[in-house]
């Protein structure tokens, strides 16, 4: 499993031109899936969202989480984070889980953040997503397990 969690002051997600989630102050997580990965990752990556610390406390210092700050997250499926670009120019993506499998793991991230206290809102598995998003500072942190 691999994240990718971008701090962000809003973002909002369209699907077909319609809105279907949107953040104020917090993180947009791209989640990619890889073959193989289990419900006990998917809680493991949780954990490590919710306790992240890369908001900034009353010093300016990286030291306060998501849950912390009071923020949300945007969690998005994105199967591209498992392409295999070294051969060639076009992207493999054979690591990457089939959408049966990858959905429920994904869904069960999503659950187990919110039970470690962290509002999530969702994108659309397997749609065509559009996110417009501002990010802060910008700080990115890319986590695999």
């Amino acid at each position: 499993m691999k994240f990718v969690a971008q701090r962000v002051l809003c973002a909002k997600l369209t699907v077909g031109g319609q809105p279907v989630s949107e953040i104020g102050h917090g993180l947009v997580v791209y989640f990619g899936i890889r073959v193989g990965d289990t419900q006990k990752q998917a809680e493991r990556c949780a954990e490590k969202l919710a306790a992240l610390r890369i908001f900034e406390d009353e010093a300016g210092r990286m030291n306060r989480s998501v849950r912390d700050v009071g923020g949300e997250v945007l969690l998005v499926s994105q199967f591209t984070l498992y392409g295999d670009a070294r051969k060639g120019n076009r992207p493999s993506f054979t690591d990457a889980e089939r959408p049966e499998e990858a959905e429920p793991l994904y869904l069960a991230a999503g659950k187990a953040l919110e039970a470690q206290g962290v509002p999530v809102k969702y994108g659309v598995f397997g749609a065509d997503m559009r996110i417009d998003q501002t990010n802060d500072g910008p700080v990115t942190i890319i986590y695999e397990l």
